[in-house]
Order: C-alpha cells, then structure tokens, then sequence
C-alpha cells in the first residue's frame, strides 16, 4: 500500500480490546491481505487514535503525524491522521461479538492523508459517518465505512482551492486567549525550541498547534519532513528562485525565503503525542519539535521535556529556559503591533459566532489577521537582511539606504534576531535568498517607533480590561444588594417585632389603669352606702392620713432648707481653705465690711450648746458625731478672727437666726424653719443637698 502525493487517502478502524488494549481491526482503500500498519512501521497508531482520556467525552478528535517509508518511486515522507472516537453501551448492541466483556465500546474511524490541508472539511464528513456507524449498533455493517472511503478523492478534489482556511481553530479565538503572548509563540516557533501544549480535550490541543503553524506563509503545504527528526527532503529538494513576478503572491513569498522550513533535521511536529513515543522526544537527535499531550503525567516532567509549556487548560505560557526567556521579550515595537491586533478582534468579538466578527467587515476576520502577520514577517526578514548588510558594510557608507536610519532589527529585538540566525531554519533560509531582499520589502517595522502615551494608554485599558472588574464590580454589587435586601428585611422585623411589643405593653398598662379606675370606682360607691358610724370611722381615718402627709411635707421643706443652709456654709469654707485664714484676717482688717453675717454663727453653736435630744420627725436622721466635731471645729477661736462673729448671738432662739439672711444666696429659706422639739433647739438635720 502507497499513501503518496495526490493518493487517495486510506481509512481504518482501531478498537479497544480488554485484554490486547488498542488495536486496529480493518482498513479500507488498500489492496486485499496488505496492512500498512506493519509495512510502515506503525506500532503507536492505535494510541494515537484512542487519545488518552477519550472516554470522558462522547466524541473527541485525534490528529497525529506518520513516518511513510520509502518505496520504489516515493522518498521517506510524512503521513498525517486525523481519527472520530466515540463510545457506546454495550448492552445496546445489536449484534454483540463474544469478545466483548465491557460495559463499553469504544472505536475510533481514521483517515490518514499525505497532507492535513484537508482535515478541516474532512472532519466534519468523518463526524457524521461515524455517529452514523455507530447508530446502525452494529458494527459488522462496514458498508458505510467502505462507501465513505471511495467518496474521499471526489470530496478532496472539489474542495482544493479552499482547503487552507478550513484548517486549525479560528486565529481570532487565538489571540482572543492568548492576546499578546500569540506574537511570543509565533517567534518562538522560528526559534525551533522544544515546545509542549497540553490540554484535556485533544481536538482543541491539537488545532491550537495547526492554527499557530498557519500563520507561517506557505508552512501546512510543506511538512513533509515533520513525522520524523531524520527527515530532511525539503532542503534537498529546494532550489533559489531565480525571478519574481511582484503581481503574484506566491511568486513573492517564494522569493523572500519563505515558508520558513522549522520542521527539518531534528525536528519533529506530532499535534498528539501519546506517552509511549516519549522516547523519541528524548532522543539526542531530536533537537526541537512542537507536540501536544493530554496525559497530565507529562506535567510532572516539564523541564526535561519543554523549553516552553503552553497550558490550554489554564491559558498560560510558561518558560523554563532562561535564555529563550529573554529572547521572547517582546519589544516596543512588537507590543504595540500586537496590541493593535489584539484590540481589533475584542472590539469585533462575537461570543455566540467567534470565527467572525460581529461587525461583519473585514477588519478583525481571519485574513485579515493573516495578512498582517504576513506583512509583519515580510518586514522581519527584510530588516534581518539589511542588518547582516550593514554589518558587511561599515566601511562603506555609500552602501547604506540613504532612507533607511539606523538599523531597523532593533524594533524585532536583537536578542531575538541573535537567536534566530543560530537556528536550522534561518541558515536554510540564508542560503536559498538574495542577500538584498530589502529592496523588494522596506525594511521597517509596521510599528516602529518608541514609546508613547498612547502605547502606555492602550496596555493600561488592556490590563484593567483583563482584570474584568466589570464582571467582578457587577458580582461583587449583587451581592451587596441581596445582603443589603436581608439586612434590611432582619432590621425591618426586629423595628416591628419591638413596636408590637411595645404596643402589647401599653395596651396592658393601658388595661391595668382601666382595672385601677374600675376598681376605685367600685371601692367608691361601697364607701357611700356604709353604715354612719363607719363613715365616721372612716373620716377620723382620713383625718389621721392627712395629718400625717402634713407632717411628711414639713420635714421635707426643713430638710431642703437645712441642706441649702449648710451647703452655703460648706462653700464658703473652702473658699477660706484656699486663701489662707491668715490671708482672709488681713482681707477683714483692711475691708472690715467684709464679715460672714452675724446670723450665720447662731445654728453652728446651737448645734453645739444642744443639750436635750429631741424625738426625731420622720424624714430626718440624727447627726452623726464627726458632723458635730466639724462643725465645733469651724465654730472656735481661729475662725473667730476671720468669721469676726460675735459670741452675744449664740444665745439668740430659733425665730430670730430664721429672720437672719446669710450673704450667700445659696441658703434660701432657712429663715422659715420652725423648731419642733418643746426647748426650742435644732438636734438633728438630715440633708443631701450638702454640708461641711
């Protein structure tokens, strides 16, 4: 069997068994007894078919490259597969063969091409015919298998003109994830390191790969070196072309050197590679290559395996190698080229349509994205070129672009352009070109120039736009709101749980006083139909009552004068603490007006010459024996001098220190405080309004 240029493509089917594990069962589209398989060396075809981790999903895609071998009219080539695996029930089988002993099935129908520029249509024919198979729950019919095999040469053939757009995932859902780092891989696909993607789902790992690949000019129609790092046809094959026709395309890209050959000696590109063709990744004449893994095992070996892991699953890019990091730092120029791209697919993104913009033009669509990558690339070479030339011309000044300043390599970053004219592919294509291939492309930058305000505008808007505080402030209010909505239903209830409980307190209060009045009321009425001698009785009562709150009401007013009497005393007193006795008798002597009142001393030495104890009426307390001894002591001879009382007014009674008014004004009307003991003298006071 020959799978070679322009042949037909083959299929067949790879099952999974429970004692052998995956197997490949028949093919379609070879001679009878011949298994391609085995005549080319295939042994991990059926693991590249049946991904790792295929069960979890009901349908999943597979694509992985072939090492075709050589035969009487064919070199060594390379073959590419692309494989629909899907699984059923095996209750559900029709047809159940012996050797089934799981509860499921699973199989995979595989195309295997001589170039992948038709997996893009061809997948979804390949979908359809397999849901159909399985959906017959019997696979011994191979009928539709057999009749989709001869349908693909008329299928490929009326699709030839379109068959590149049709391959990879969208370059708008590239950038769209990975934005700026889309130009750090792009370079650092031209610096042919050691680069691993992985990803759970494997269709979406793979044409991750695919898409990143296509946007080198030309690259999916020349991989024919790319199953195997032995491979080496297309530099033997190449020739320098020898005209240009400018009007022409291909003619163009033809003659700047391009495709840009990074899949050659060495190299290796396999978009699935299952853990059991590690050991070619780890070969020493693998020097670098671009493979994907769904196994997370791989993970766990990164450094060893990886110069650069691109994790779909979490959407990062990381570096391990520190020379390769500092290569890929982007310059000035480059962020500010990218960042045009990248804000032209967000303001055209359509969630529910990402392959096309929602404004529907052009600006933002796949070519167009194409294009300028195209351009961007043009530029590179050409300002690489006129870089090497003004090295070999530094004497030679005449040489030089008079319209060209300087060295326009600086805007692509010379650590990169130093890395890159070390790789297989630049020493390619540095024998294959002119060495004045700037004066086909302006060596320039499509965003030269340093850096402005509004390339510092544009990353910040990008930076706050990639932080989603939209999203995060819309979240984050909603949940204030329904907190604040809770808050205030708690708070909206405690206000009228408690104003109920108020209510029911003033209604019972209110209940109470109803129950007083009646209760009065009654107690009333029975008090006017007693007989005469309990009235009379009753009236003495009363009569007692009101004597008593009398009395009550006397003591009280005493008591309150009392206190005022004594507080106006207290304040004055410290007052004499404060200046001095002495002080306050030179103050008497040179202000003789100046002397406490004459009434004031009676009550102190009546309290003191009190011989009798009298019975004390309800509402006083005896004075204690340290208020006796405080006021004995303001009453003697140092206070004398300063009070300037007189002794002839202790005799004076009760009624004449009454009519007596102390200057203070705190005393009030003490004056009107009438003694209730039969000797006429004051034993006792109680007060809290103050004192001594």
């Amino acid at each position: 069997m020959t799978v070679g240029s322009g042949s037909t493509p083959i299929v067949t089917v790879v099952g999974f068994h429970h004692a052998r594990g995956p197997e490949v069962e028949t093919w379609f589209g070879v001679e009878d007894g011949s298994d391609p398989a085995e005549e080319n060396d295939w042994p991990l075809l059926p693991f590249m078919a049946l991904s790792d981790g295929a069960h979890v999903s009901t349908e999943d895609f597979s694509y992985f490259t072939l090492r075709h071998a050589a035969t009487s009219t064919l070199p060594v080539t390379s073959l590419f597969g692309i494989s629909c695996t899907r699984q059923m029930d095996a209750s559900q089988l029709v047809n159940r063969p012996a050797d089934v002993t799981r509860s499921t099935v699973q199989k995979a129908v595989v195309v295997i091409a001589d170039s992948p520029q038709y997996f893009g249509q061809l997948r979804e024919k390949l979908s359809m015919v397999t849901r159909a198979w399985f959906a017959q729950r019997d696979f011994s019919d191979i009928d539709i298998l057999k009749k989709f095999q001869e349908s693909l040469p008329k299928t490929l053939q009326d699709n030839e003109d379109d068959r590149d757009q049709y391959l990879g995932l969208s370059l708008r859902e590239l950038i769209h994830e990975f934005k700026y780092q889309t130009l750090v891989l792009f370079k650092c696909c031209l610096l042919q390191p050691k680069m691993l993607f992985f990803g759970s789902r494997c269709e979406r790992l793979c044409m991750m790969q695919f898409s990143l690949i296509s946007l080198l000019p030309g690259l999916i129609r020349s991989l024919q070196d790319c199953a195997d790092p032995e491979l080496d046809n297309y530099e033997k094959n190449l020739v320098m072309p020898a005209s240009l026709k400018t009007s022409e395309r291909n003619s163009l890209l033809a003659y700047m050197g391009l495709p840009l050959q990074i899949f050659g000696r060495g190299s290796l590109f396999g978009p699935y590679t299952p853990l059991q063709q590690l050991d070619i990744l780890a070969d020493f004449g693998t020097k670098s290559y671009i493979v994907g893994s769904t196994n997370p095992l791989l993970l766990q070996q990164k450094d060893r395996y990886s110069d650069i892991l691109i994790n779909l699953d979490e959407g990062t890019v990381g570096i391990s190698s520190s020379s390769l990091r500092a290569s890929l730092s982007l310059s000035v120029a480059d962020r500010r080229w990218i960042d045009f791209l990248t804000q032209s697919v967000q303001e055209t993104w359509d969630p529910d349509n990402p392959g096309r913009p929602k404004t529907m033009g052009y600006v933002g669509s796949e070519e167009f994205i194409r294009l300028q990558f195209e351009e961007y690339l043009l530029a590179l070479i050409s300002s690489v070129k006129y870089h090497i030339h003004l090295e070999k011309s530094k004497e030679k000044p005449q040489a030089l672009l008079s319209d060209i300043e300087g060295d326009p390599s600086h805007d692509f970053g010379l650590d990169w352009i130093d890395s890159w004219m070390k790789t297989e592919n630049f020493r390619i294509f540095q024998k294959f070109t002119d060495s004045h291939l700037f004066d086909i492309v302006e060596p320039h930058h499509p965003c030269a120039g340093g850096l402005t305000m509004e390339d510092v505008q544009r990353r910040l808007a990008q930076q706050v736009s990639e932080l989603h505080l939209d999203e995060r402030f819309s979240t984050g209010k909603e949940t204030l709101n329904k907190h604040l909505a809770t808050g205030q239903k708690k708070v909206t209830s405690a206000f009228n749980n408690l104003w109920a409980d108020i209510e029911t307190m003033r209604e019972a209060q209110r209940k109470r006083q109803e129950e007083a009045r009646a209760t009065t009321g009654a107690a009333s009425d029975t008090l006017q139909v007693v007989p005469t001698q309990e009235k009379g009785s009753a009236g003495g009562q009363s009569h007692r009552q009101s004597d008593l709150s009398t009395a009550q009401t006397s003591v009280s007013a005493a008591s309150s004068r009392a206190g005022a009497y004594f507080s106006s005393w207290g304040t004055w007193a410290a007052e004499k603490r404060k200046t001095g006795w002495g002080k306050s008798a030179l103050t008497d002597q040179s202000n003789p007006t100046k002397s406490p009142p004459k009434a004031s001393a009676t009550p102190l030495r009546q309290f003191r010459l009190g011989a009798t104890p009298t019975p004390t009426p309800a509402g006083l307390r005896p004075l204690s024996a340290g208020r006796s001894d405080l006021v004995e002591r303001n009453s003697r001879g140092e206070n004398r001098r300063s009070s300037g009382l007189e002794s002839n007014g202790i005799s004076r009674d009760l009624d004449s220190r009454s009519r007596s008014r102390p200057a203070s004004g705190n005393v009030g009307n003490v004056g009107n405080v009438e003694p209730k003991s039969g000797d006429g003298k004051i034993t006792e006071i109680s007060t809290e309004s103050g004192g001594l």
